[in-house]
């Protein structure tokens, strides 16, 4: 997980949105450079030095700068959930691998089952105990079992690869070893403290979006400039010094009304609010439907447990049956088969029910938890 913050691919996409919204509230709060103009005149005074200087509405600014800032806010929550979003992609990673890792493991213990199957046949059949057609059905299922085998070390590297791939690392090669073994996760509690990172960073987009429409509709009348200067260069030498010149330019709202303006901002803030509404929305239901894929992977990792126990025993005692003659090849087989299928299927519900456990974290990352 560590190495997911700080080489994985979607922490880093997610860091430079949170610098372009920092930049946009140093824009935001930034004062416009005065404008100084010189010129030249035939008439007296001839020479003319003007510095124009814009002033900025406190309440222009005040809209400006909240609205930068609530999308700032945004941002950070954003890059929060990314963040989470990354741990849980390195967990899922994990959790998948080591349940590649565990098949492929239990497939290679088969096909070595099945080879020392294939052998006990061989010569039951040299005893006189066997038939043909169990030596040729145990070299059937040991051939199976191999390529199985084979299949799914395959499939355990190709994890370890996609693992190393979330934690920033080449994925050309193994570089890395899995330490841990699956395991059953625990009850996540049902109370959450917080608001959720996705719904916070809605609402945070929302209040921008009404900000941003507070400051079109208030800019209807734009902001004035103040103008200072001097003046001189009077050739009959009538007028003695520069002359000071003061001036006030104020835009007057005759034909503009910043009627778009109003409407575009006015639209962006009825779709955030649609969009904050629809995350909280989907925000629940991703929780409840975490929390139902917690409570039935536990349960079937209960079950599994309990069948698997009864599948292993069921294969010991065939295997030893068949080796005394008390039966038959197939059912050895059946018995394995079932065996394998139920420590696959323990295998599979734990790798779901960690996942379905480390879902459940990412929905209900809370602003109390994940500092923006």
């Amino acid at each position: 997980m560590a190495a997911a913050l700080a080489r994985g691919p979607r922490a880093l996409r997610a860091a430079p949105d949170v610098s372009a919204a920092r930049a946009d509230v140093a824009i935001a709060r930034t004062f416009q450079n005065p404008t100084a103009i010189a010129s030249y005149t035939g008439s007296v005074p001839t020479y003319h030095a003007e510095l124009e200087i814009p002033l900025d509405f406190p309440w222009l600014r005040a809209a400006r700068v909240g609205a930068a800032q609530a999308s700032l806010t945004s941002a950070r929550y954003r890059y929060a959930f990314e963040r989470a979003g990354a741990r849980f992609d390195a967990e899922v990673a994990y959790v998948r691998a080591s349940a590649a890792e565990a098949r492929a493991r239990v497939t290679r213990r088969n096909a070595a089952d099945a080879d020392s199957l294939l052998v006990l046949a061989r010569l039951r059949r040299e005893a006189g105990d066997a038939s043909a057609l169990d030596v040729e059905l145990a070299t059937v299922a040991a051939g199976q079992l191999a390529s199985a085998s084979e299949a799914d070390s395959l499939a355990a590297v190709g994890a370890l690869l996609e693992l190393q791939a979330v934690m920033g690392l080449p994925s050309d090669r193994v570089t890395v070893a899995l330490a841990d073994s699956l395991a059953a996760p625990a009850v996540e509690s049902d109370s959450v403290a917080g608001v959720p990172l996705l719904i916070a960073a809605a609402d945070a987009a929302l209040e921008a979006q009404e900000r941003g429409l507070a400051l079109a509709r208030r800019s209807i009348l734009a902001a004035p400039s103040l103008t200072v200067g001097v003046e001189g260069g009077d050739p009959s030498g009538t007028e003695k010094g520069p002359l000071t010149m003061v001036g006030l330019a104020l835009p007057l709202p005759l034909f503009n009304w910043n009627g778009g303006a109003i409407q575009t901002a006015a639209a962006a803030r009825d779709r955030s609010r649609v969009e904050a509404e629809v995350t909280r929305r989907e925000s629940d239901a991703a929780v409840a439907a975490a929390r139902r894929e917690l409570a039935s992977a536990l349960r079937r990792v209960a079950r599994d447990r309990a069948l698997l126990g009864s599948a292993e025993r069921v294969a010991a005692m065939s295997l030893l049956a068949y080796g005394e003659g008390a039966v038959a090849l197939p059912n050895v087989l059946e018995a394995q088969r079932t065996a394998r299928e139920a420590l696959a299927d323990t295998v599979a519900d734990l790798a779901a029910a960690n996942v379905a456990a480390a879902a459940l974290r990412l929905v209900t990352t809370t602003t109390g938890m994940e500092a923006p």
